[in-house]
């Protein structure tokens, strides 16, 4: 290790070197000096070497060798030192600089990757570049997102990516930082996407640039054209909009899949950005920055999380052994968070929700169950159910829940799910693709045990034989599903029927469990509409208990509290369909 130290040269003249300034000169390079012959011996010499040599305080030993410990060869002692760095609290803030200052990407990632770590640990970003002359950030949003191949992509992305660089370089010139500005009049430009006032210029750049970020190669473009720090200088000038910090997370982690742009995400500085995000207590924030920060731990972590899949529990690096998995897979209309929150209730204020999640929880797996079952992984899964306000005009047929199916299984798999014993729990839509999944599992020698591994699925109002929806009015459905998914969920459906008829015939000789819930209340729609979306008939799959329960559609998966009966039979199943493996 080198360590350059500038200090003012003195005249050789030996009357000038009299006086305070000259004595000062001198106890300064003799403290350069320590310094400097004290980090040389340690990072030189083998860790089992004797310190008693050193010449150095008793309290800065501890920093050093953790410091000189956390680049050993051997991978249990780095583990080590990074544990007890976290659990460090009474050093000196020069110590802690110590530490950022000399450690390398894995101590870092580790760090920021532990629970008690304390934040002193993680330098500021680097000062961003500054804007081109003539330009704004709006602008270079733009510029990059013009940078990217227009290959490999949904067909969708390609349709409203052209139509948005054609449309937006003329409103560009008319009215500079009008219509591409974040916090200017984006209305007339989004009405001319899907007539919906949310799908601002900003966010469809953005969606368009997490897709990019799903292929490798657009990856290496984002990084080359300075897509790190212009995303950086967005998600700090946006604090008070979650939903454009998240897209903003989402690249990164999207980016954070291929390993050889590690080093260059933690040199722009994004980890100390992530770290402080993990400690959030807005459950989707710290989400994001977990998946983020796992792709980049290659030190603990093999699996992969790709876009749109979630790790509730553990979040942290744990000493606690994972035993199982279990994967929450939201409808139509839902998300993978929004979708298992607590029962939503008027007396419950915001302000309150955030300081107590033992009142109201926005994620009851990762606040109650993650509790309750330590030792599980809690997956949610988030996909595109073609209901994105920019997509709605989109000219290219919608997905099928069989297109769906094999997207979130391949990504399911690069996460390690199969490789322990799985519980799926899913709502509506999300049990067919959960159904879909295992059927096309079960024809791929690979997936085998995935197959072998799964011990129960949780059905929250499932459409096992389809659904009302398509015997109402089309204005009335379209509100609900989009064409595809009212085709596919209609009771005459072919392709429901098969996939019900396949399904119950690849369950009989499986040993896994089964339990379905059913909502015996209507949803209602706006204040004029009310719609008894899965009728009881609909949600008995002919496996497992069917139990009905007074609630709508929205909520049959959002428990009013945690000792309501839909959370503690829910507990129950998974507790009991896994004890002999949570024995283990």
């Amino acid at each position: 290790m080198k360590s350059y130290i500038y200090v003012n040269t003195v005249s050789l003249d030996k009357r000038e070197n009299y006086g305070i300034t000259y004595q000062a000169r001198k106890e300064l390079h003799k403290a350069v000096r320590k310094v400097l012959a004290t980090s040389a011996k340690i990072l030189r010499d083998p860790f089992a070497d004797t310190f008693s040599t050193v010449d150095v305080e008793d309290h800065e030993c501890a920093t050093w060798l953790l410091l000189r410990k956390s680049q050993s060869g051997d991978r249990a002692a780095r583990l080590q030192a990074v544990q007890e760095m976290s659990e460090t609290h009474h050093w000196h803030d020069y110590q802690y600089r110590i530490i950022a200052q000399a450690c390398d990407l894995r101590t870092l990632i580790g760090l920021a990757r532990s629970k008690e770590s304390d934040l002193r640990f993680f330098l500021p970003p680097p000062p961003l570049p500054s804007l081109k002359e003539d330009s704004s950030i709006e602008e270079e949003l733009r510029q990059l997102l013009a940078s990217l191949p227009q290959t490999e992509l949904d067909a969708c992305i390609q349709y409203f990516t052209s139509l948005a660089l054609s449309e937006s370089s003329q409103s560009l010139a008319a009215q500079k930082g009008g219509l591409w500005c974040f916090g200017g009049n984006g209305l007339p430009y989004a009405e001319s996407f899907g007539e919906v006032p949310s799908a601002t210029v900003e966010m469809f750049c953005l969606e368009a640039l997490v897709k990019h970020s799903e292929i490798s190669t657009h990856c290496d473009k984002i990084e080359a054209n300075g897509g790190l720090q212009l995303l950086q200088r967005l998600y700090q000038l946006h604090k008070d909009c979650p939903k454009i910090q998240r897209n903003i997370m989402r690249i990164i982690g999207n980016m954070a899949l291929n390993e050889h742009l590690h080093s260059t995400i933690v040199r722009s500085g994004w980890v100390s950005i992530l770290a402080e995000a993990m400690k959030s207590h807005r459950i989707m924030e710290a989400s994001h920055a977990a998946r983020t920060l796992a792709n980049l731990d290659r030190e603990t972590m093999q699996e992969k999380y790709q876009d749109g899949v979630y790790v509730l529990h553990p979040q942290y690096r744990t000493s606690q052994p994972i035993k199982a998995d279990v994967l929450f897979i939201h409808g139509l209309m839902g998300a993978a968070f929004k979708t298992w929150r607590q029962q939503d209730s008027e007396q419950v204020l915001t302000e309150k929700i955030l300081e107590d999640e033992a009142r109201y929880t926005t994620c009851w797996p990762k606040t109650w169950l993650a509790r309750d079952c330590p030792a599980l992984r809690i997956i949610s899964v988030e996909y595109d159910t073609s209901l994105s306000d920019w997509r709605t005009r989109c000219p290219v047929e919608r997905k099928s829940i069989a297109f769906r199916s094999n997207e979130l299984l391949r990504k399911l798999r690069a996460a390690g799910v199969g490789d322990r014993p799985v519980i799926w729990v899913s709502h509506s839509m999300g049990g067919l693709l959960v159904k879909k999944m295992l059927l096309e599992a079960s024809k791929k020698p690979e997936m085998s045990t995935l197959i072998n591994n799964t011990r129960g699925i949780i059905f929250y109002s499932v459409p096992h034989h389809g659904s009302h929806l398509a015997e109402y009015s089309v204005n009335i459905r379209y509100l609900l599903f989009p064409s595809l998914e009212v085709k596919e969920l209609s009771k005459d459906s072919p392709a429901l029927k098969t996939l019900q008829d396949d399904f119950l015939e690849f369950a009989k000789d499986k040993n896994f469990q089964v339990l379905n819930f059913v909502e015996t209340l209507p949803t209602y729609i706006g204040s004029m509409i009310k719609l008894h979306v899965v009728p009881v008939e609909s949600a008995d799959l002919g496996i497992g208990d069917l139990i009905p329960v007074d609630v709508d559609h929205l909520n049959i998966c959002k428990p009013k509290k945690k000792d309501a009966f839909l959370y503690q039979r829910t507990l129950q199943f998974i507790c009991e369909t896994l004890a002999k493996d949570l024995e283990n």
